[in-house]
């Protein structure tokens, strides 16, 4: 590392109080005139990640007018949590939001935390100006036909049963939607494409119940994202890249369908991780053909996006070893010697700081590509420079970048409990 980049980062870094400290969302007023402010997270199980993201997000929705938190996360899941904040009517939930893997994603102390906070903050506000909580995710193919007919059942019998109809070619994969996109491509099964397709436009045209927007526009999401998830699952095992891509276009096309929803006026926080959120032309993955959700605000907001990327050197995270396993609590690995966060570690940044990487002095010392660390619902610290690095040139990757030398698992809520429903919702409160 040359002494003038050391110098750079030392002088560039502001350094940050504790996150629970009134003044720390602050950081971020910079950003306050963006349409769309997207934080990010390098591992989904750190609680300071967690937390920071609802400081920053509190004041930009108290002090900057933000209508919108929209997560990295399935859309019926947060439906649900949507409806508790905004203290909204809806059918009765089957089960708890967030109960499938990962649960701790979502269903931990820190999101209940800032949950509760949303709730009391539209409790002061008029139906109309109350903040809406969003999902933006690709996989709930089982929860998303239930949505859809749970709303037709409710204003339209007759569509109802046409919509079974055509999602009934689904039926024998809603519970393991991955199985349906091996028989497609190994069984000889033909695709249901055809019929979920004329389901979502049978849904956009439909003319009953608009004396509830509101529930209508839930529908024709969930109706997208059955359109979406059947893609979505007969990519997943010819390309890993259209995949990616499918799924990230999705995610973008619904921010923009909650910004067109929500009017002239509307702003969104979004939650998901930086390789959501960072430009991906800036990075390895777009060096091979994916793009994301940042690169498309960018593209299409342009400065009226702000992509804010977050990092740490090392500490705890909540993970599993593989998917579908059990939740642990593992030791985060100092960087690597020649990434990016071993670059701020070795300049001796703050505990806690942030980094304006629109600055010229950081884009001249950042302008290299360096390795970046990414840890999942899964950390194998055994294969870390394998499984959890990439390449990425952090000024072009993201606008700013927030910096937590150590930081701390996130606290799981209790599990599910079997055939729990609406009396565990939400997160057990």
């Amino acid at each position: 590392m040359a002494e003038t980049e050391t110098s750079a980062l030392a002088a560039a870094a502001e350094p940050l109080p504790p996150i629970e400290d009134a003044g720390f969302g602050a950081c971020i007023d910079r950003f306050a005139a963006a349409r769309v402010v997207l934080l990010g997270e390098a591992t989904h199980g750190s609680s300071e990640f967690y937390r920071a993201r609802a400081a920053i997000t509190r004041r930009l929705i108290e002090r900057h007018g933000f209508t919108i938190v929209a997560v990295e996360a399935d859309w019926p899941d947060a439906a649900q949590l949507d409806r508790w904040v905004r203290d909204r009517p809806g059918p009765p939930a089957d089960g708890a939001p967030f109960a499938r893997f990962p649960s701790w994603m979502w269903r931990n102390a820190e999101m209940r935390d800032f949950a509760t906070w949303l709730r009391a903050h539209n409790a002061a506000l008029p139906p109309e100006g109350r903040v809406a909580f969003r999902g933006l995710d690709i996989y709930s193919l089982s929860g998303s036909i239930e949505g859809v007919l749970a709303y037709l059942d409710q204003h339209d019998p007759e569509a109802a049963r046409a919509a079974r109809r055509r999602y009934g070619c689904l039926s024998p994969w809603q519970a393991e939607p991955e199985d349906y996109g091996r028989a497609v491509l190994f069984s000889d099964r033909d695709p249901c494409e055809a019929a979920v397709l004329a389901q979502l436009n049978a849904l956009l045209e439909e003319r009953l119940g608009r004396d509830d927007p509101e529930a209508l526009f839930d529908a024709r999401q969930n109706a997208r994202v059955v359109r979406s998830a059947e893609q979505y699952y007969r990519l997943m095992y010819r390309s890993g890249t259209e995949s990616w891509n499918l799924r990230d276009r999705h995610m973008f096309e619904t921010l923009r369908a909650l910004l067109d929803h929500g009017g002239p006026g509307a702003k969104a926080v979004v939650w998901a991780h930086n390789s959501h959120i960072g430009n991906a032309a800036a990075t390895e993955m777009g060096w091979q053909g994916e793009f994301n959700i940042g690169e498309l605000c960018r593209t299409a907001f342009g400065t009226e996006a702000a992509l804010i990327g977050f990092g740490t050197d090392r500490g705890t995270v909540a993970a599993a070893d593989d998917w579908g396993g059990p939740m642990r609590v593992k030791a985060v690995r100092p960087a690597l010697a020649g990434s990016h966060e071993a670059l701020l570690r070795e300049a001796g940044l703050p505990a806690r700081a942030l980094l304006d990487l629109r600055a010229t002095a950081l884009c001249k010392a950042l302008h290299e590509p360096r390795l970046e660390r990414a840890i999942g619902v899964i950390y194998r610290p055994e294969t870390e420079r394998r499984s959890h690095y990439f390449n990425a040139v952090l000024p072009d990757q993201f606008d700013a970048f927030l910096w937590f030398a150590e930081t701390s698992a996130v606290t799981p809520l209790a599990p599910v409990p079997a055939g729990g429903g609406a009396e565990t919702f939400p997160f057990g409160l």
